[in-house]
């Protein structure tokens, strides 16, 4: 199997910033506190600067008592400087030694994502950019064809694909308004809406995913907390149920959310039986995916394996049958070993 194993110094690095950036540390970039008089009095509003948009929220009339919120709230955007500064180091000794890093725009947008509480209200990344961190969170690097270098990372895996139930986040808003040069995709079906939005000269994409429930449709679902449109996707409930939190190394660590590494394998099985023919080389590369994750896992964490299993045997739909098509794609030595460890 194409992987190697990362420095332990390394791996303890990640785990260091993983477990900072869980802390809350206040970020002061982008937001200023001004004053606006409105018909003789003053009134107290927090400008947010993201990307090249700017807009104010309402904070209180002017009076000590709003005062001293608001220098409270500059003092922990003070204090939270050298903790931050810290974690810069962390991101840059981790680019250093070897772990695996996403593009200034990747970059960019997930921190966006981030700021706008995308990944607090349960979203997250189910796509190739999910894969790519699960190397930093299990210490490994993949060296497959799609992972060769850093540029090929960045033109070939373009799409962040986000997962999300409809929970509250203007999302089609803010993506337009952050003056990044967002755009919406047009549907193929000019009487539908879009489900996915690209920077303006740029590869990168962005695309909203949502399970789907009931009868099958491919009926784009409008999510009114997010005011935007995403594509249903069966079985994608089956990665949202189980979300690990993971740190991008990129700015000062950007945490993010991604499913569980056994389950997103499981689920990448899946998928590969559901591909048409005219996509076999996504279903190759499904299976590729896959093999990789439950190689390491069998190795490293073989009860994340088993819980996953658990929850895909529980599924009262199609889910299990063509799991175990998937398994019968894996190479043999592997299914023999995740055979006898899910006692199969």
């Amino acid at each position: 199997m194409n992987i190697e194993r990362t420095l332990e110094s390394t791996n303890l690095l990640y785990s260091e910033l993983l477990q900072q950036c869980e802390i809350a540390a206040p970020q002061g970039n982008g937001l200023s506190f001004v004053t606006k008089a409105i018909k003789g009095r003053t009134y107290w509003y927090l400008q947010v600067k993201i990307g090249n948009r700017q807009t104010q929220r309402y904070v209180g009339t002017d009076s000590l008592e709003t005062r001293a919120k608001i220098e409270s709230e500059k003092q922990l955007w003070q204090n939270a400087k050298p903790e931050l500064a810290k974690r810069k180091k962390l991101v840059a000794m981790l680019q250093a030694g070897g772990a695996f890093y996403v593009g200034h725009n990747e970059a960019r947008v997930l921190e966006l994502l981030e700021q706008l509480g995308v990944f607090l209200v349960g979203g997250i990344l189910v796509g190739s950019h999910a894969f790519n961190l699960y190397q930093n969170m299990l210490g490994v690097r993949w060296r497959s064809q799609t992972t060769k270098t850093r540029d090929i990372d960045i033109a070939e895996n373009n799409c962040l694909t986000i997962g999300i139930y409809d929970k509250p986040v203007n999302l089609k808003d803010e993506l337009l308004q952050s003056g990044m040069g967002f755009l919406e995709i047009p549907a193929l079906n000019t009487r539908e809406p879009s489900t996915a939005f690209r920077m303006r000269g740029q590869e990168l994409k962005i695309d909203i995913l949502t399970p789907m429930i009931g009868k099958t449709s491919s009926q784009p679902i409008f999510l009114k907390s997010l005011n935007a449109s995403a594509t249903p996707i069966r079985f994608l409930e089956f990665l949202l149920e189980a979300v690990q939190p993971a740190v991008v190394v990129a700015r000062a660590g950007i945490l993010v959310n991604v499913p569980s590494p056994a389950r997103y394998a499981l689920h990448k099985l899946v998928v590969s039986q559901r591909r048409a023919v005219a996509y076999h080389l996504k279903a190759k590369k499904d299976i590729e995916q896959a093999a990789q994750l439950l190689s390491v896992l069998l190795e490293e964490r073989p009860g994340d394996i088993l819980f996953a299993w658990e929850a895909a045997q529980s599924r009262q739909d199609k889910f299990g049958r063509l799991l175990q098509a998937g398994i019968q794609q894996l190479p043999e030595d592997l299914q023999k070993r995740l055979q006898a460890e899910i006692q199969w």
